[in-house]
């Protein structure tokens, strides 16, 4: 068999965009084409969005958590960056999955733009914009993740 006749890995990942009052959620279909989001949650305490969270986990067979990192515009972590990773520490240790990060500049941005392409008004749709927000995430690395493996499969033929 050769590399290209190899079936693809199924794969199922959660995009997070963590903020400080809700959490918006995106899958990816099995075989790791599209990210949709899911749902937001209003965040109340870590216990009740780790409940939230593993529910999620548990009916979608979860492998990963992919994370929105709030990157300065040059680059460098600045607070927000620090406090989402140390939640998603929490989380990954209280879900027990790895996660990846993804630079997410300008995703809530990218989002509060589509919902304007669709003439609804950012202001009015907070949750959305979250929700929106964790798919652009989870496509990111869905992307990334599908033009590493191509490199890969590329570098064997030859």
């Amino acid at each position: 068999m050769t590399p290209k006749e190899q079936p693809k890995p199924l794969i199922s990942a959660l995009g997070l965009d963590l903020g400080s009052k809700r959490i918006g959620v995106a899958g990816c279909d099995r075989t790791g084409l599209i990210a949709t989001g899911i749902t937001t949650i209003e965040r109340t305490s870590f216990e009740r969005d780790v409940e939230q969270l593993r529910q999620l986990v548990d009916q979608r067979q979860v492998q990963v958590l992919v994370i929105g990192l709030p990157y300065s515009m040059d680059g460098s972590l600045g607070f927000q960056a620090r406090h989402v990773q140390k939640l998603a520490t929490r989380l990954a240790k209280a879900l027990k999955l790895p996660i990846e990060y993804v630079d997410e500049r300008l995703t809530s941005f990218q989002a509060e733009q589509l919902l304007r392409d669709e003439n609804r008004s950012p202001s009015r749709h907070k949750a959305l914009i979250d929700r929106k927000a964790a798919s652009l995430i989870l496509q990111q690395w869905l992307d990334a993740r599908r033009a590493k493996s191509n490199i890969s499969a590329i570098a064997v033929e030859y």
